[in-house]
């Protein structure tokens, strides 16, 4: 069966999908290799970092089969050595005629370079094709490569009368079991998992990937549960428990705090297992958000996930620092006094936040309402 070049470029983001969970730091790239009539010769897909590129796993499905046809790539050929040797240069080995890019790569040691080197080996390239969709595979890496920032997700849970916990903080459940096994997809795909540590004196959450509960194939979800992501805390006062679930299990914890932080309870956390880092605190005396973020971009993290109370929620929001929020609508009704969805210093319509709803429908009995920001701070 043959195929258009715009259905080739297709095939490879379907191809770079099954990566979602599992290349971070780096990003998700599918490629296809087809002859010139769009019969598929090979494909690949990069399944994680320091295993071979999409290019590489293509041009071995393909074997001979590559010389003198085409290679559709999600993200342009990387001209660089880390890991694993220039794709570039895999594709001029391997004497293919034409490469079809689905987007330029962001990265400033890559961007531009590895087309030229295909251009100077003679090798035709075109492109970008389907550039949105191609984007939309790698949305963290993009904003850490040209902003040095990740992406930002805010997820909460709420009743339909907009409330996400009891006045005593007390959260369990307020979503169903399908909602609760969509969040661990989104933690699996997250580099971290930031929350507060009035979350892990409340409901002393784990924070961490179970594959049992994930809504993917058994072998899907080991895959994805294999690299557990930085769970961080941010706690200014060091209160976080040395008993609390957050430190247990295996993955790595941050604990951020101050400068102010008192010794005695650092190395009592410490001896956890967990990282205590200070960083430096804003006006208010508490953690400064965007040097946490910044710090986290240095760490290799493409996108994290805010999995906390109103008050560390409604900070990043108001502050201008999440690009994405994902709302779980439970059918129930908590009460007036129950704790909203985020602690935000808004008086009038005229300060109002806007957001733009990208995507709604049904998670089990609840509803997911997925949300761009249209923030600026």
């Amino acid at each position: 069966m043959s195929f258009s070049p715009r259905e080739l470029m297709a095939r490879a983001i379907q191809l770079a999908e099954r990566g979602i969970y599992t290349t971070m730091p780096n990003p998700r790239v599918g490629c296809v290799i087809a002859d010139s009539a769009g019969n598929i010769l090979g494909q690949g897909w990069h399944r994680r970092a320091g295993e071979g590129h999409a290019e590489v796993e293509a041009l071995k499905d393909a074997g001979e089969k590559a010389r003198g046809n085409i290679a559709y790539v999600t993200l342009e050929p990387c001209s660089h050595t880390g890991k694993t040797g220039p794709c570039a240069d895999a594709l001029i080995a391997a004497g293919v005629a034409k490469v079809v890019f689905g987007m330029q790569d962001p990265n400033p040691s890559v961007s531009g370079n590895g087309l030229q080197k295909l251009r100077d080996a003679g090798i035709e390239v075109e492109g970008p094709l389907l550039e949105e969709s191609c984007r939309a595979l790698n949305p963290g890496f993009i904003k850490r490569m040209t902003l040095g920032l990740p992406l930002v997700r805010s997820k909460s849970a709420m009743s339909i009368d907009g409330r996400t916990a009891m006045d005593s903080g007390e959260s369990k459940w307020v979503t169903g079991p399908a909602a609760r096994a969509d969040v661990q997809n989104l933690r699996a795909r997250s580099c971290a998992v930031i929350t507060g540590v009035d979350t892990v004196r409340h409901d002393n959450p784990n924070m961490n990937v179970r594959p049992e509960e994930m809504a993917l194939p058994d072998a899907e979800a080991a895959a994805a549960a294999e690299k557990q992501p930085l769970r961080v805390i941010v706690d200014s006062k060091l209160r976080t428990p040395a008993k609390a679930f957050i430190l247990q299990g295996g993955a790595p914890t941050l604990v951020v705090t101050t400068d102010a932080a008192d010794d005695e309870r650092r190395a009592r956390l410490e001896k956890t297992g967990a990282e205590v880092l200070a960083l430096p605190a804003d006006k208010n005396g508490r953690v400064h958000l965007g040097e946490l973020l910044k710090e986290l971009a240095r760490r290799e993290c493409n996108e994290v996930l805010v999995e906390s109370g109103a008050t560390l929620s409604g900070e990043f929001m108001y502050q201008g620092h999440v690009d994405e929020i994902i709302v779980y609508l439970a059918p129930k009704i908590l009460g007036s006094s129950a704790r909203p969805l985020f602690e935000l210093p808004i008086a009038r319509m005229g300060s109002v936040l806007p957001i733009t709803i990208t995507d709604m429908r049904a998670v089990g009995h609840d509803w997911r309402i997925t949300a761009t920001t249209d923030i600026e701070r």
